[in-house]
């Protein structure tokens, strides 16, 4: 599934992983050995969130922007 939502990646170390988060589905996260694994399982979340939210008619949160400093 295609979306416009960001996914942000850290490094966490009470979970010895990296984490996956997207802002505007809070509760949504992902682990991954690494930064490829984290982001990968995320989007699966995401898709699977977002076609939850659709069958239960659930309206999307916009996509936010990212301001990115000069």
């Amino acid at each position: 599934m295609n979306n416009k939502y960001a996914i942000q990646i850290f490094w966490s170390e009470e979970d010895e992983a990296f984490v996956a988060v997207c802002r505007e589905f809070p509760g949504l996260s992902a682990f991954g050995e690494t930064r490829e694994e984290a982001l990968r399982e995320s989007q699966i979340a995401l898709d699977l969130m977002i076609e939850t939210y659709r069958e239960k008619g659930i309206s999307l949160p916009e996509p936010q922007s990212i301001l990115l400093a000069a």
